[in-house]
């Protein structure tokens, strides 16, 4: 099957609606079921392919590489033998999170077998070692830090949580570059003074949630080490947050934003707050949200140019958006007001985001579906 058809029907399948695998979340007030868009086992397979197709395609790519001297001319897949692919290596990292996750959602997918096959050559041992030792060479103390640092906690996450041979046996492989990552955001965060409040990939909110989640699902495993590392976390999420009041929600979005600034905050702090309290510092935090239901961080933004790799950030922006808000929505009581907001605005953000996700340019496509899965499958458990 040509590209072009392969295109069309994804199109078709992102934009269907049926009832495989959907969030639908009540508005409290008018009773009123808004309908979510959902992951089917169609979608997945052709979600997958688009991963499957990249985490091995070295060229075009963008290293983030330091060169000490002369002879660190290397190519892509000679500093990362794991994670290569995908243009870069914080999108292969979360391809390969995707992957892993379809896998475990729907272990039947038609190609599941190439999917295997790819993760356990990509996951290898020796592979993750040599990632290992890059990390560990002069010059890499930025390296990805911190989005790329975050996916591989949520990589790592998800193997961890989940009960298949081949899984297991990377989530060992993956154990030593794990550790790293770890020892990394604790040597970092607390000299880190300020959080840094961006739209793009250094933001620390996200990178905070992400290693929340990692070190929440592995504590039965914990070390006095771990437990000290999730305290150093939470310390300094309260740190940068607890005290912020009137997000400047209009100032968003930033030209090339895939984040929200204050939607991840907002987000972060229902990892630290319980619901009472979060409700309370939300009510702070967004003083001016509910009198402004047509805000700008509550309406889909526009893409005018998906061949752009900046400007189609901003489809990213609509996916993280809606997730952002489902976490917001999950940690709400009945009859909040700020719930039915961000349940519509939810809404409204996928179906802008999912009819987008396949364009037929390398720019958005080498990441988007990671995005896309992540919204589609946040509350699932599987």
């Amino acid at each position: 099957m040509n590209k072009p058809v392969v295109l069309v029907i994804l199109f078709l399948l992102l934009c269907s609606c049926n009832t495989e695998r959907s969030a639908k979340p009540t508005a409290s007030e008018t009773n009123e079921t808004i309908e979510f868009p959902e992951l089917t086992h169609e979608k997945a397979a052709q979600l997958s392919d688009l991963a499957l197709h990249c985490i091995h395609r070295e060229y075009p790519n963008k290293t983030g590489h330091v060169m000490n001297d002369a002879n660190e001319i290397w190519s892509p897949r000679q500093m990362h033998p794991a994670f290569y692919g995908c243009f870069d290596w914080h999108s292969s990292v979360h391809g390969h999170w995707m992957l892993i996750r379809l896998l475990k959602l729907y272990p039947d997918l038609p190609n599941a077998n190439h999917i295997r096959k790819a993760l356990d050559q990509n996951l290898a041992e020796d592979n993750i070692l040599q990632e290992v030792a890059y990390f560990q060479q002069e010059g890499r103390k930025s390296f990805e830090r911190t989005y790329g640092w975050a996916w591989l906690l949520k990589l790592a996450e998800e193997l961890a949580t989940w009960d298949d041979l081949q899984g297991q046996q990377w989530s060992k492989n993956l154990q030593p570059l794990t550790d790293e990552i770890l020892s990394r955001f604790a040597d970092f965060l607390p000299r880190q003074t300020y959080p840094i409040r961006t739209g793009v990939h250094p933001n620390t909110a996200f990178a905070l949630g992400f290693a929340l989640d990692y070190v929440g699902v592995v504590k039965n495993n914990w070390t006095p080490d771990m437990a000290a590392i999730q305290r150093m976390f939470e310390s300094r999420v309260r740190d940068y947050y607890m005290d912020d009041r009137d997000a400047p929600v209009e100032w968003e979005p930033g030209g090339e934003d895939f984040f929200s600034a204050t939607l991840l905050e907002a987000d972060l702090m229902t990892r630290v707050l319980d619901q009472v309290s979060f409700a309370a510092w939300l009510a702070e935090f967004f003083p001016d949200l509910l009198d402004n239901p047509k805000a700008s961080i509550l309406t889909p933004v526009e893409v005018s140019d998906r061949t752009d790799p900046k400007i189609v950030h901003l489809d990213g922006l609509n996916l993280s958006r809606a997730w952002c808000m489902l976490g917001i929505v999950n940690h709400l009581s009945d009859g909040n007001p700020y719930k039915d907001l961000f349940i519509q605005s939810a809404a409204d953000h996928a179906t802008e985001a999912l009819k987008n996700i396949v364009s037929g340019n390398y720019e958005g496509e080498h990441w988007l579906a990671s995005f896309a899965v992540y919204l589609l499958t946040k509350t699932e458990d599987p």
